[in-house]
């Protein structure tokens, strides 16, 4: 074992909570490295599209008048205060700061948003997403003298009298210790982990749930903190959503994609109507929904008069920063039948209903039935299952029909490592212990209760992580 020159903060991970922790700690005149397993900074970072705040100087020109105190009861109602009251304070109270924050290290935002019906605008849409808020903070903390280590993951915490003074990395296969201070955990979560998903969300990866962005989370920086004594909280949570089709041909905001998440008919593996589709508008809800049947996938349904209203009238739903309520999908009918006729195994057309099942490998008996009944509710108006809306009630006529299979994907899980406001990780009796900060997925338990998102806190995955990331630097170095 080699050992090396040590450093004032150590950091694990280079997202945006990791990243932020280290920039802020170089701030205050710290000696700071960032270690990453990966051979790229930034992870699942780089995929996020907008990020919270309330009460930012964006707001306030666009006379958004959602404040500090309304968002902080709508997370802890969200949770029915199984979150911390005082860690979400802080982060909300932090939030508008943390945008002109990144503005003066050169995050450009450009657009100020909600992503679900009815939501205020929290969502602050920076320009070129995730990966660029990554370059940004990455060449900011290069500029300010952080050492940035890819390819180099920790393997344990060193502990000495109680406290963490340090960490033991991996370099060339060799380990090598670096003496610190202080040691923040934002190593990203679990999400590739199949056993900690199966056993603390009862989810089976790559069957029921899918893991999308995620490469290598096998939860070291959450077991290093529990080796350490810190406290678990949170786990079990994943930020869930329903998209489709995906694998080799399909990618995210095609036609067929947006065609996929329209609160049109929705049956789950063996045919059945598993939901009100409306839901599809908070993601909240349908990544819970689509999960509940734990089977390999479901299915969106539609016809050729929802290929005829979504190419004239456009789409219901949005999907992330892309296209926008409204958004005609001129392409869907040739894209839609081009994918039959290649046989795409996640795309499925036919004449008839029966036919439409027999391809879909689904009882026709089933699948007719749930059309049938589906096509009922329509007509009366009154959908006597789920209470859908009447006005998003819609018959399935023909003369085409179409299915397309839809996943649960997983972007991250949240939870792990309990903390405090200040992010130090505590134990299971809310001490600190010194030496230990925890920022980002690795500890957004104390945030969300039991689901993931918060309707009226659009960007709170990003949020919590810069925000977390900025207080655990300030903490360490304090």
């Amino acid at each position: 074992m080699s050992n090396s020159t040590g450093a004032d903060v150590v950091v694990i991970g280079s997202g945006v909570a990791g990243l932020s922790a280290a920039l802020t700690a170089a701030d205050r005149g710290a000696r700071v490295v960032v270690c990453e397993k990966q051979r790229a900074l930034g992870g699942t970072s780089n995929f996020f599209q907008g990020t919270f705040a309330v009460e930012s100087h964006m707001q306030r020109a666009r006379f958004v008048t959602y404040t500090r105190d309304q968002a902080f009861k709508s997370i802890m109602e969200h949770s029915h205060w199984r979150a911390d009251p005082r860690l979400v304070r802080t982060i909300v109270d932090t939030s508008a700061a943390t945008i002109t924050w990144l503005e003066k290290q050169g995050v450009e935002f450009i657009d100020l948003m909600n992503n679900m019906p009815d939501a205020p605008r929290t969502y602050h849409v920076p320009k070129g997403a995730g990966e660029a808020v990554v370059r940004v903070l990455a060449s900011r903390a290069k500029e300010r003298g952080v050492t940035l280590r890819v390819a180099t993951p920790a393997t344990r915490l060193i502990k000495t009298g109680g406290a963490v003074r340090g960490v033991v990395l991996e370099v060339d296969g060799q380990e090598s210790e670096v003496e610190a201070a202080a040691v923040v955990i934002a190593s990203g979560g679990y999400a590739n982990n199949k056993e900690w998903v199966k056993r603390y969300a009862g989810l089976d990866l790559d069957v029921n749930v899918v893991p999308v962005g995620n490469v290598g989370k096998m939860g070291d920086g959450i077991r290093m903190a529990w080796e350490a004594g810190a406290g678990r909280m949170g786990l079990g949570t994943l930020e869930l959503f329903r998209v489709g089709p995906i694998g080799p041909g399909h990618s995210e905001k095609t036609p067929l994609e947006y065609a996929t998440v329209q609160p049109d008919l929705w049956v789950d593996a063996e045919g059945v109507r598993f939901c009100d589709e409306t839901i599809g508008f908070y993601e909240s809800s349908i990544g819970n929904a689509s999960v509940r049947t734990k089977q390999c996938c479901n299915y969106s349904i539609f016809d050729s008069t929802v290929v005829k209203r979504l190419a004239e009238n456009g789409i219901d739903k949005a999907h992330g920063t892309g296209l926008t309520p409204g958004s005609k999908l001129m392409e869907l009918e040739r894209d839609v039948e081009a994918a039959v006729r290649k046989g795409d195994p996640e795309v499925f057309g036919a004449d008839s209903v029966a036919e439409l099942a027999v391809k879909m490998d689904v009882d026709p008996g089933t699948l007719q039935r749930s059309v049938d009944e589906y096509n009922n509710f329509c007509e009366k108006g009154h959908d006597d299952l789920f209470a859908k809306d009447p006005a998003y009630l819609r018959p399935l006529r023909g003369p085409r029909f179409y299915a397309t299979r839809a996943r649960a994907i997983c972007l991250g899980t949240i939870g792990g490592i309990r903390i405090n406001e200040r992010c130090e990780a505590v134990d299971d009796k809310g001490k600190p212990i010194p030496g230990l900060f925890a920022a980002g997925y690795d500890a957004a338990g104390a945030m969300y209760g039991d689901t993931y998102p918060i309707r009226h806190c659009s960007g709170m995955s990003s949020g919590f992580a810069i925000n977390s990331g900025r207080i655990a630097g300030a903490t360490a170095t304090g």
